[in-house]
């Protein structure tokens, strides 16, 4: 249970990576870069939901 939800996150993280401003750090303020980190999350987990529907 513990690996499947390791690799979850794992998989995440790498899609969040794809994203070159953030796997960059382009942002030189903190709450910028957190504030990028969230909005690439949001947009994977918006475009996966998407994909998921019938």
């Amino acid at each position: 249970m513990l690996c499947c939800q390791r690799h979850r996150i794992e998989i995440m993280f790498g899609r969040i990576k794809d994203w070159r401003r953030i796997a960059m750090r382009y942002d030189r303020c903190a709450r910028t870069f957190i504030s990028a980190i969230v909005l690439a999350a949001t947009a994977i987990f918006w475009l996966n939901q998407r994909v998921r529907l019938p």
